[in-house]
């Protein structure tokens, strides 16, 4: 027999609040302080709100199609690299133990990293950049942005309301990637936004690294010309093991994550010791962040535009971008000119919405593969709506 929710709890849930408060530090974000949902729930015998929260998003479609979303390179150029979910698990995990260390929320930090990239459109950097462009008239595209309209507005898992219902710290984690300018100054975003962003850069940085070696677009040759990799190697030989060469790219992506990682600890460590006492909302009011060493982040800045002009606008790439690119731009134009040829749910989101907005929606949501099979579809077809995913 089911628990009715006003059943016996399960558990005390009081005594989830005392666990918190002995293994979590002051300044975390404490469940107990939590704003709530936009629509009011029960509370669960034995999750809390955070918990919650990631469950939701860990089963949400839009979270599933991460799996066939490529990270930087597409599929036509084979399945060994990242795709959108294998980096958020590998995000989620970095940023779990950053917040381990730090005594943080690791239920938030995990529910902010797997929500973290659930916006992106097909094709990788390519396909944000031709919707950024197919909707300049509109105010652009944001897959931060339209992460939280997926949450709040494009998820259909309850019969009362639209979306995923998540907490108000959660989307408001999320509203700080959409608005990272604005969040650099004056109050500062929870210890967990900041360090799920912190850790969001630490893996793709190495993993794209990664990437590129095992694709044969970079070699380990040219990138020891870099500060951050000749101190990863650094670290590899005074470990004194000999490490053959057919290893060597695996464990410099090791060492890339683990000597960032490392560095922002010990800064941030050191910058939150005289704070016991202080809660989440003082850190937040008084802009307090924590970052890396400015040795450690100059190097990183290196690395990112190294990668930037050796790995991101490589030929080999740029050949898929751009047919990837009009792929997607043919699909946009010919959904613009025949909107009647959206599916039913986005047709009736356009009586509510702007035409281009739902267009670029949709086609947002798509994965790599699915957005190829519609393109296949306006080219054998004069009409008829496209297919829902």
């Amino acid at each position: 027999m089911s628990l009715s929710h006003e059943a016996t709890p399960m558990i005390d849930l009081s005594r989830y609040a005392d666990r918190e408060h002995l293994l979590l530090a002051s300044y975390a974000m404490h469940s107990r302080d939590t704003a709530g949902r936009i629509h009011d729930e029960y509370g669960h015998s034995y999750r809390g709100p955070f918990s919650r929260d990631r469950d939701r998003i860990l089963h949400s479609s839009a979270f599933r199609r991460l799996a066939g979303k490529m990270q930087v390179f597409t599929g036509e150029m084979g399945v060994y690299h990242r795709t959108r979910l294998t980096h958020t698990f590998e995000v989620a995990s970095v940023a779990r133990t950053i917040a381990r260390v730090l005594r943080l929320n690791e239920d938030l930090t995990e529910a902010l990293a797997l929500m973290h990239d659930i916006g992106h459109p097909p094709y990788g950097h390519c396909g944000e950049d031709v919707l950024a462009e197919c909707l300049e008239d509109v105010g652009g595209f944001s897959h931060n942005q339209f992460a939280l309209t997926i949450v709040e507005e494009l998820e259909q898992r309850y019969q009362d309301f639209a979306g995923l219902n998540l907490c108000r710290e959660t989307l408001a984690g999320q509203d700080v990637r959409a608005h990272k300018a604005e969040a650099a100054v004056g109050r500062a975003p929870l210890l967990e936004v900041q360090i799920v962003d912190l850790a969001d850069s630490i893996a793709y940085d190495a993993h794209d690294v990664d990437d590129a070696l095992q694709m044969g677009l970079l070699t380990i040759e040219e990138l020891s010309e870099l500060a951050i990799v000749r101190r990863s190697l650094d670290r590899i030989a005074d470990a004194g093991s000999q490490i053959q060469r057919k290893y060597v790219r695996q464990s410099l992506v090791h060492e890339l994550i683990d000597l960032q990682v490392s560095d922002l600890l010990h800064g941030a460590l050191e910058r939150l010791r005289p704070l016991s006492g202080y809660r989440a909302e003082d850190i937040s009011s008084e802009g307090i962040r924590v970052h890396h060493s400015d040795v450690i982040a100059r190097e990183r800045s290196e690395l990112e535009s190294f990668l930037f002009d050796a790995v991101y606008r490589h030929p080999r790439l740029m050949d898929v971008r751009r047919s990837a690119g009009d792929r997607l731009r043919r699909l946009f134009d010919t959904l613009l000119a025949s909107p009647g040829r959206l599916p039913l749910r986005f047709r009736e989101r356009c009586e509510h919405h702007s035409v281009p907005r739902v267009i670029g929606e949709y086609l947002a949501g798509m994965t790599d593969t699915f957005c190829d099979a519609q393109y296949r579809h306006i080219c054998q077809n004069d009409d008829g709506p496209l297919a829902d995913w």
